[in-house]
């Protein structure tokens, strides 16, 4: 049985209190006036540019003058929003960590894989999150739709809408009680096989016979397509429509390579920290090998569907498609291009070799990389729609990311103490033992 150790412990409750007191201040330094946010915009650019930024502020009060109060409003509402994007962007970047793992796990048991039953345990501990990080999600999705305490989705602003002849189409797909339901039903559904397969997998270390090895089967068989309809609806629902004006018919695939790759990088780096605290002794350098072709493999996947969303779109310059691409070249050049760097060019030099992916210390390094790139992926959806140019990497998107790494780190964990790390009624338990190649 696994010990979740003090240090590790602490930790976790560490990274929580300074995420909290980060998230804190990045609220209470929010802007509550139209006039307060210009004095924000004009002391920063003043700090930045000197005098001449004082002349861009005259020029922008005097442009503010022309066009009524618009524009303040809009400044105003991108400062307010840029707290409760960082929030949002750090609960679903480590929400689908663990539904990228569940995905990978359901299609390990549907496919009767030989080779991952000696991880399972690991990816069940991950998956448990999915429950904490859930419902933060769903209060983070119902305070900005149903309670209106944000304007991260623009289309629930009524007065807005009936401005508008595109979002008038869309109101009766973007509605937020709808919204709201769907959201319940897809977190619902997979949590639900979440714990259903947990129980059948912890039912059969104890087993005669193969039930409820063939119930999970099943079971994971059903969930797979589940999954693919409500994981590409939810990619749409909580990122794509924050650009209502904006669609794309890759979107739910790209946003499932993201999640898919990050679920199976955490599995990779859990697993090496277990295995290096003594743990896992039937993790050989197979195994790591595998999970590290996987990290390679989706990396050069989402490349693809990220090169195939923007050529197509740039080729086609069509208006309402290029705007997306056009806002974030322009305000977002490092993190738009950087990602590429990150989650493409990285692993694609480093992962490519086969010798070093039996190295721990080398998928370690990738790893890291990759869940940053991830991060930034992320980033890179939300911001641009929700905070323009007035973003940054600063204490509200650090302590939104301690907060949520903090607490992934204490649910997961403890989750691992619950049951043995190695199955052992599992009917492939050992061909993965002696998994080599």
């Amino acid at each position: 049985m696994y010990t979740f150790s003090n240090r590790l412990k602490i930790a976790s409750f560490v990274l929580m209190i300074v995420g909290v007191l980060g998230i804190g201040i990045g609220f209470m330094s929010m802007p509550s006036t139209v006039q307060e946010a210009q004095e924000m915009v004009s002391t920063a650019h003043h700090d930045d540019h000197g005098a001449v930024a004082e002349n861009n502020h005259d020029t922008a009060n005097a442009h503010g003058e022309e066009h009524g109060d618009s524009h303040g409003e809009h400044l105003l509402h991108q400062l307010q929003n840029r707290p409760w994007a960082a929030l949002y962007v750090g609960a679903f970047f480590f929400f689908m960590i663990p539904l990228g793992v569940l995905a990978f796990y359901a299609i390990q048991r549907a496919a009767q894989a030989g080779w991952s039953p000696v991880v399972f345990r690991v990816m069940e501990g991950i998956t448990s999150y999915l429950i904490p990080g859930g419902v933060i999600l769903l209060m983070l999705l119902a305070a900005s739709t149903m309670l209106h305490m944000n304007h991260l989705f623009v289309w629930t602003d009524a007065s807005l809408v009936e401005k508008d002849h595109l979002l008038q189409g869309k109101k009766g797909y973007l509605d937020s009680v709808g919204f709201m339901i769907r959201a319940v039903i897809f977190m619902g559904g997979w949590i639900a096989y979440r714990q259903i397969s947990r129980k059948l997998s912890l039912k059969q270390d104890t087993a005669e016979d193969n039930r409820a090895f063939v119930k999970n089967f099943k079971l994971s068989a059903g969930f797979l397509v589940f999954f693919l309809y409500t994981e590409s609806i939810a990619s749409w629902d909580w990122i794509m429509s924050v650009d209502p004006h904006w669609f794309s018919t890759l979107f739910g695939w790209y946003v499932f390579a993201s999640m898919f790759v990050s679920g199976i990088t955490t599995i990779a780096l859990i697993t090496i920290y277990l295995k290096s605290k003594g743990y896992l002794e039937h993790v050989n350098d197979s195994h790591i090998h595998d999970l590290a072709k996987f990290m390679f493999g989706i990396s050069i996947f989402w490349t693809y569907l990220w090169f195939s969303q923007f050529m197509l779109i740039w080729y086609a310059n069509i208006p309402e498609e290029v705007t997306y691409f056009v806002t974030r070249i322009e305000d977002y050049k490092l993190p738009f291009f950087g990602m590429v760097v990150l989650n493409f060019v990285f692993p694609l030099l480093i992962l490519m070799n086969s010798d070093y992916k039996r190295l721990n210390w080398f998928v370690v390094m990738a790893g890291i990389v990759i869940l940053i790139g991830h991060y930034v992926d992320i980033f890179n959806m939300i911001m641009p729609a929700t905070v323009g140019d007035q973003w940054g990497i600063g204490i509200p998107e650090l302590g939104a990311v301690a907060f949520f790494a903090g607490l992934f780190i204490f649910t997961v964990f403890t989750a691992l103490t619950k049951a043995p790390l190695v199955p052992k009624g599992n009917p492939f338990i050992e061909e993965s033992k002696h998994f080599h190649y």
